[in-house]
């Protein structure tokens, strides 16, 4: 079956499987949809604009509640595995080229999850972690997400994603650099993603656009997606290079996407892309002419993840930690969010005030350091502590990974799980 083929047959229903759980969490009426810059809003945040200069470094200004996500940045990372669909059709792909075609459409095809306010997730903490699962994937595969805040200064957001059925996963970290523009402010997404295919012994490395917020100081406030994002298999040879462009100020369109797919280092061009991050993407064949549909987002119904109960998660888990904050964003009471707020970070000064004074250094729980050895993974900066064999049958690819950290409901975190990663990684 060729590529034009696979991407029409290629259809997003809804189904029982698509059921949400957690539906407290996203409703018709969820505030992260809910612009709330009025104009005491504006006040608030010219305020804290007028004592910055263009280029300044934003991860220590104290934001305002309500601009903030009712998520950890560790939870928002999952909106990239929301929509398994692609990812398991592209493992299923025979040919090369129309596997990482595939792979692509994948990737692209979840940046439009988001609030549709500007909003922006809240900081991890360091040592926050994240953990879900989804068991309502098609052909009655599974999935489990782990991550950690491995580091604070700079913020460093590590993440691991396996689909044992498939021997599919993912290791990446996600670098976030805040700047301050005039009338907008950057978050250069530094990090870099790799995805494995077990079964093609392949991986794909992929970093990510920048977010930019426009309209700061004046006009309506605005998110945009610029710049590059990069996608390569080494061992295919393809990569493809996808710029989302941002608007000018008196030309352009918003959302706008246009990138080629072509052999590494090649200068001949084997497809086009273009279209909208948010609505339409098409490819283009440039030996043939041929266009066609990549993404359609309007057809995308996400997946979103499952976590387990509050009573059974430790005091670190982003649900759990932000839940008083997250509950106060809920019912708009942004004097209450703040103290809420205040209250956790006040505690990391403490804590971090203590390690230093102790002299002990931070460690990781679930993810160790990538030693200077492992060349290839060292865009990762942290791994995963537990080894795995995609080769190894997929119970117990599941059984390993349930040992690395509580997922599924009936795992209570416990001391075992404090104990450092480059500990366990040792006795592993």
């Amino acid at each position: 079956m060729g590529l034009t083929s696979k991407l029409e047959k290629l259809k997003f229903k809804d189904s029982g499987d698509h059921e949400h759980s957690n539906k407290d969490l996203a409703s018709a009426d969820d505030t992260d949809d809910i612009d709330e810059m009025d104009n005491e809003g504006q006040s608030i945040l010219m305020g804290i604009i007028a004592q910055l200069r263009p280029g300044m470094d934003l991860s220590k200004i104290t934001l305002p509640t309500f601009i903030l996500e009712k998520k950890s940045m560790l939870e928002r990372i999952t909106n990239f595995f929301q929509i398994p669909e692609l990812l398991l059709a592209a493992n299923q792909t025979e040919n090369d080229l129309d596997r990482f075609i595939q792979i692509l459409a994948f990737y692209l095809a979840s940046w439009h999850i988001a609030p549709k306010a500007v909003k922006k997730p809240l900081n991890p903490v360091l040592g926050e972690s994240f953990n879900c699962y989804w068991d309502n994937l098609p052909n009655n595969h599974s999935a489990y997400y782990v991550s950690e805040q491995t580091s604070h200064h700079p913020p460093k957001s590590s993440y691991f994603y396996m689909i044992p059925e498939a021997k599919i996963r993912i290791d990446g970290i996600l670098i976030p650099k805040s700047r301050f523009l005039g009338n907008s402010s950057a978050a250069i997404m530094e990090g870099w993603t790799h995805l494995t295919l077990g079964q093609h012994d392949e991986v794909y490395e992929m970093n990510q656009p920048n977010v930019y917020c426009r309209g700061i100081l004046f006009g309506k406030l605005k998110t945009e997606l610029g710049d590059h994002m990069i996608v390569k298999c080494q061992k295919t040879g393809y990569e493809a290079d996808i710029e989302f462009k941002t608007k000018g100020f008196i030309s352009g369109t918003y959302d706008a996407i246009e990138g080629v797919v072509r052999k590494i280092g090649a200068s001949e061009e084997l497809f086009h892309i273009s279209g909208k991050w948010n609505d339409v993407m098409d490819i283009k064949n440039v030996k043939t002419g041929k266009k066609v549909v990549l993404v359609d987002t309007k057809q995308i119904i996400p997946v979103k993840p499952k976590v387990r109960p509050l009573a059974e998660q430790g005091g670190y888990e982003s649900r759990k930690l932000w839940k008083p904050t997250i509950d106060a964003l809920a019912e708009r009471d942004h004097e209450l969010a703040t103290q809420e707020k205040f209250n956790v970070e006040n505690e990391q000064r403490i804590l971090a005030k203590k390690r230093a004074d102790d002299g002990v250094e931070f460690s990781p729980k679930y993810f160790r350091a990538v030693k200077e050895s492992e060349t290839k993974l060292s865009d990762l900066e942290y791994i995963i502590y537990k080894n795995f064999n995609l080769n190894d049958d997929a119970n117990k690819l599941k059984q390993d990974l349930l040992t690395i950290a509580p997922i599924l409901p009936g795992q209570n975190f416990n001391e075992k799980f404090e104990i450092p990663a480059w500990k366990k990684h040792e006795s592993n």
